[in-house]
């Protein structure tokens, strides 16, 4: 009776056990599924934001057209290293476009399909070549490459392959489109902006602003003629999206307009490079209110009286 009493109570013990490591076991499934899912999550849903999601640089067609590709990338991640012949300062192409156009702000996904495209800067039609020419002369402060040339090439065989979702004909990019700012222009604080700086963008840009990859101002900055240096673009570019981390108070889009504005403010009462060429830009008199001078064709003074 003892033995038969005993046999029970372990197998109703070794029932128990089993029957808890076996709902342990799917609990812990369905966990690791949810998990999964939760991380692949984020991924599906940054997709989701873009209309036409670029191919990944994993899925690069194979051979010579892949190798000119990456090369194309390189140049445009590592442009101050890998053209340093052409770039006259530390910035590159990714430090306005990050991932090299792949990612917000401002991507350039597409980029390819919208060229040619009239420029009023310009005063004319110019090419997607042009067009990288003008960032080289004015934001990286440095000579344009020769259009035929293998490097323009490889930067337009990248531009190209992540925009080959985008279908042929498009002629804007909405999901990139950079809203310049609206805020009083006459009436800055530029203590305002300093004291903004020294919050929220400090610790990424330095206490100088001066040096490195990040330079705001300084010899290794955009020169004048680029468009960063145009109060109505960096306070919008401000506002949307700096600071990239946390600081001061701040996070990234919480700078009101007129905040932003009066960093940008800040950032451009800075010495920077001139750009000789200046005064031929804006040909039809059309030059914006916040053009940072002035140009043969003037009519900035007369634009501002319109706004």
């Amino acid at each position: 009776m003892n033995k038969v009493f005993t046999y029970s109570v372990i197998a109703i013990i070794s029932s128990l056990i089993l029957g808890i490591g076996l709902t342990y076991l799917v609990i812990s499934g369905k966990e690791k599924n949810q998990a999964a899912e939760t991380a692949i999550q984020p991924a599906s849903e940054e997709a989701e934001k873009h209309p036409y999601s670029p191919p990944s640089m994993e899925d690069l067609p194979e051979g010579e057209e892949g190798e000119v590709i990456k090369l194309g990338y390189k140049y445009v991640t590592e442009t101050a290293t890998s053209l340093d012949g052409y770039s006259g300062n530390n910035l590159s192409c990714a430090s306005c476009h990050a991932g090299g156009g792949y990612e917000a702000p401002l991507d350039l996904v597409g980029i390819s399909k919208t060229y040619p495209q009239y420029n009023p800067r310009a005063g004319r039609e110019v090419t997607l070549e042009e067009r990288i020419n003008g960032c080289f002369r004015r934001s990286m402060n440095g000579k344009p490459l020769p259009e035929e040339s293998q490097e323009m090439k490889a930067m337009v065989a990248f531009y190209e392959y992540i925009s080959q979702n985008v279908p042929d004909g498009t002629t804007e990019r909405p999901w990139a489109k950079l809203e310049r700012s609206k805020a009083d222009i006459d009436n800055v604080d530029i203590e305002a902006g300093r004291e903004i700086y020294n919050k929220a963008c400090i610790s990424c840009h330095g206490e100088n602003g001066d040096d490195g990859s990040l330079a705001l101002w300084g010899a290794n900055s955009y020169n004048i003629g680029a468009g960063m240096a145009r109060l109505r673009t960096a306070a919008g570019f401000i506002q949307a999206y700096m600071p990239k981390m946390e600081a001061g108070g701040y996070s990234q889009g919480s700078l009101t307009d007129e905040e932003a504005m009066n960093l940008a403010a800040y950032i451009n009462s800075h010495d920077r490079p001139d750009f000789p060429d200046k005064i031929y830009d804006w040909p039809k008199g059309d030059a914006p209110d916040d053009a940072a001078y002035e140009t043969l064709a003037g009519n900035k003074e007369k634009n501002k009286e319109k706004k």
